[in-house]
């Protein structure tokens, strides 16, 4: 149900693109538009595992430092046929982990110093399996493919804006009174309407992961009891992370009070342990 779920709203977030983009400017534009998002987000799929481990100042972490950490991934990547993903640790006390790669073979984990601390065997191993089933599930792939688009149709609303600000909008009989109000309202409305589809594909695939891994660990308690702790730890201690990483952890390391968690790119705790309980992957 999810990967229906993801592929709609994929389909969706491309349609918003064409629509606006061809509100906005011809057809060059749009395709001019979506071959520059192409280029920087795919440099940042191919390189993201490293890009991440320096974003948050993780570092490789020695099986000596933490034995059951390598113990739980070794037995996790053993049973689901993957290969061992390199294992990094980040010097944070909130309790969080991420994944980052492009592939099985190109993937890390990283969790953070507070999660080793806090978490027993059955929470960790649960974590794990989370990270290890968004690298499983090609998230980073899809993320990637959300951000081109979403990315492209950010480009065309701002060198809209501009067009309009010197005059543009009055070629070709766009710069009627009326055509000019449905263009600002569209340069309006495009950049939220990437937002909030955005967010929802990030929503849905961490449900999926949470799926996955509550499989793959053969114990989907572990990974409930984890996130509840996680949250009751990290709400109003906040990581100090780039906002753009912050849809890689397992929940959010920002603040997500008020309009914020309206917006945040994770689903409500309260509602995945829900679901894990339920055995509710839809």
């Amino acid at each position: 149900m999810n990967h229906i779920k993801t592929m709609f709203l994929m389909v969706l977030l491309t349609l918003v693109l064409l629509f606006f983009g061809g509100l906005l400017f011809d057809e060059t534009g749009v395709i001019f538009a979506f071959i520059i998002a192409l280029a920087f987000n795919f440099f940042a799929y191919w390189y993201s595992d490293s890009i991440a481990v320096k974003m948050t100042r993780s570092r490789l972490l020695k099986e000596s430092e933490a034995p059951q950490v390598y113990r739980a991934m070794r037995e996790l990547a053993e049973n689901s046929g993957m290969p061992m993903p390199r294992i990094y640790i980040m010097p944070a006390e909130q309790p969080n982990a991420f994944a980052a790669g492009r592939s099985p073979n190109h993937s890390v984990v990283s969790v953070t110093v507070g999660l080793l601390r806090m978490l027993n065997y059955e929470e960790l191993k649960g974590v794990l399996a989370h990270e290890l089933a968004h690298i499983k599930n090609r998230d980073i792939l899809i993320s990637t493919v959300a951000a081109v688009i979403a990315g492209a149709l950010m480009f065309i609303s701002r060198m809209g804006m501009w067009g309009l600000m010197f005059g543009g909008g009055r070629r070709d009989g766009g710069g009627s009174p009326v055509m000019l109000l449905i263009k600002l309202a569209a340069l309006i409305i495009a950049p939220l309407a990437a937002l909030l589809i955005k967010m929802a594909i990030s929503r849905t695939r961490e449900y999926h992961a949470d799926a996955t891994g509550a499989s793959m660990a053969h114990n989907p308690e572990g990974l409930s009891s984890a996130l509840q702790k996680m949250e009751r730890y990290a709400r109003g201690r906040p990581i100090e992370v780039n906002e753009a990483a912050s849809h890689m952890f397992i929940i959010n390391p920002l603040s997500a009070k008020g309009l914020g968690g309206l917006f945040s790119t994770h689903p409500p705790v309260k509602e995945r342990v829900k679901r894990l309980s339920q055995g509710n992957t839809g």
